[in-house]
C-alpha cells in the first residue's frame, strides 16, 4: 500500500480509500494490504479456494478450512490513522453483509443490514451472456425497521424523554391560558 502525501490510503486493486465497511483494509501473510471487498472477488474466482495469491508479490495466504477472506487479519494501524472504528463484515455466498449496530441507547433502533452483491453464483446464469459494458455495483441499502409505540415505551430513557416533553408542553400551555386569562380579567375589569 503505498500512501502518497496528503492522500487517505487506498486499496492498490480497485483504488477505493479504506474505509471500516466494504473497504476495510486486511492483511495477508506477505503483509501488503487489500480492501476485503477485492479479497472477496478474489476468493471467489481463484480455483484454490484454501489460499489467496497476493496480487502485488504472489505470495500465497492459505486459508483455514471453511475460514472466508472476511476472518483475515485487519489493518488496524490504517483504519487508526483514518480515525474508524472496525467494523464486523462477514461474507455469505456471494454477498458481503455488514450489520450497523444503533448508535444511540436513548432511541429503539433496529441494528440495519447492508449487503454488497459480489456478483452472480457460478452457473446460475441463464441464457447467454450478455455483452452489457462495465457492471454496475450495488450500494449498500438498509433495511428499515418499524417499531410499535409500546416498544418504543420499554425503553426506559425514551419513557424520561417522553414524560419530560409531557411536562413541558403542559407548563406552555398553562403559561399560555394564564397569561390569557389575565388579559381577558383586566380588559374586562377596565
Amino acid at each position: 500500500m503505498a500512501e502518497r502525501q496528503g492522500q487517505e490510503p487506498e486499496c492498490p486493486v480497485c483504488w477505493n480509500p479504506f474505509n471500516n465497511t466494504f473497504h476495510t483494509p486486511k492483511v495477508l501473510d506477505c503483509c501488503h494490504s487489500f480492501c476485503v471487498e477485492c479479497l472477496a472477488h478474489l476468493s471467489l474466482v481463484t480455483p484454490a479456494r484454501r489460499q489467496l495469491l497476493c496480487p502485488l508479490c504472489r505470495q500465497p495466504t492459505v486459508l483455514a478450512s471453511g475460514q472466508p477472506v472476511t476472518d483475515l487479519p485487519t489493518d488496524t494501524a490504517v483504519l487508526t490513522l483514518l480515525r474508524l472504528e472496525p467494523h464486523h463484515v462477514i461474507l455469505e455466498g456471494h454477498q458481503l453483509c455488514l450489520k450497523d449496530q444503533p448508535k444511540s441507547r436513548y432511541f429503539l433502533r433496529q441494528p440495519r443490514v447492508y449487503t454488497l452483491d459480489l456478483g452472480p453464483e457460478p452457473g446460475s446464469q441463464t441464457g447467454a451472456p450478455q455483452d452489457v459494458g462495465p457492471t454496475t455495483r450495488s450500494l449498500p441499502i438498509p433495511i428499515p425497521s418499524h417499531y410499535s409505540l409500546r416498544e418504543c415505551f420499554r425503553n426506559p430513557q425514551f419513557r424520561i424523554f417522553s414524560y419530560l416533553m409531557a411536562v413541558i408542553l403542559s407548563v406552555t400551555l398553562l403559561l399560555i391560558f394564564s397569561i390569557f386569562w389575565t388579559n381577558q380579567f383586566l380588559w374586562g375589569v377596565a
